[in-house]
């Protein structure tokens, strides 16, 4: 495995293995909570941030951020103000922040094809010290609010009214949910792609619903298996995969195709983990609790 050796395959893991921490323990809560679509809605309604980002030069995590709180908040004004489910409200105004994505890049003349694959699959061989450190403390505080908020978490989702009564303000904990998801997907984006983000915030934690109870141990479990996903994806990479001689610099970097494969086989192989388990198993655990 020499090609684990590398400066810049090694950056690429890390943000994938930071993504792995972040996606795990919000991912939890988006897994017992049903609340993937909301999930896979900021996964790409950052999408139009990210874009102005890139045209004006700013700084990319920025730009998904603000989108994303946008969303949430857009979403909230839907949901509020008219009789529409919540589902539907996600899905016209993701509907609306893909499509304001697609207008920026073609009125820009500075966006091109490398951008629109930078948007979906991140840049993982292009991962700096700097891009891991600003992630890193990215994740430690998202991480950090998901466990302060732990308890109001575990009631609101099993029991909203009981949460009321306790005095746990579940609208305050639902806003604190949604921030975040935002924050989690913003915080990897840059790096990974939405692909890669929305898979591990869904698929590890489905796959260690199915074989453990508890909560931080589904939370645990979920981080071993994305892990597993990160290094085994990454061997399929080197191993399996044709080498492009029209992907230089991904060659360069010591990966045998380019970001785009690497991000889409992490994301496959936790996929795969998720059926295999599922089919090995056949139910999830039974009830669910601290």
């Amino acid at each position: 495995m020499e090609f684990l050796s590398d400066p810049t395959m090694q950056r690429a893991l890390a943000a994938a293995l930071l993504t792995v921490v972040v996606t795990s323990v919000v991912g939890t809560w988006v897994v017992l909570r049903g609340s993937t679509y909301i999930g896979e809605a900021l996964g790409h309604g950052v999408l139009p941030g990210v874009a102005v980002a890139v045209v004006v030069g700013g700084d990319p995590t920025l730009g998904a951020f603000v989108a994303a709180v946008l969303l949430v908040l857009g979403v909230g004004v839907v949901q509020r103000r008219s009789p529409l489910p919540g589902e539907s409200a996600i899905g016209l105004v993701l509907v609306a922040m893909l499509a304001l994505t697609v207008v920026i890049a073609a009125a820009s003349e500075s966006f091109d094809a490398h951008d629109l694959d930078e948007l979906l699959f991140g840049s993982m061989l292009d991962t700096t010290g700097g891009d891991l450190i600003r992630q890193a403390i990215l994740v430690a505080v998202t991480v950090g609010v998901v466990l302060v908020f732990h308890r109001a978490l575990l009631v609101l989702t099993f029991d909203e009214t009981q949460a009321e009564l306790l005095g746990l303000r579940p609208r305050l904990t639902e806003t604190v949910f949604l921030l975040t998801v935002a924050v989690t997907v913003t915080a990897s984006f840059d790096a990974v792609g939405g692909l890669l983000v929305f898979g591990f915030l869904v698929a590890p934690p489905a796959t260690a619903a199915l074989l453990v109870r508890r909560v931080p141990a589904v939370m645990a479990t979920s981080m071993a298996i994305g892990s597993g996903a990160v290094l085994l994806g990454a061997l399929l990479d080197h191993h399996l995969l044709p080498v492009r001689p029209d992907l230089g610099a991904g060659l360069e970097h010591g990966a045998e195709t380019g970001p785009e494969a690497l991000a889409a086989l992490m994301a496959l192989v936790a996929v795969g983990a998720f059926l295999v388990v599922l089919a090995v198993r056949g139910r999830p655990a039974d009830t669910l609790n601290r």
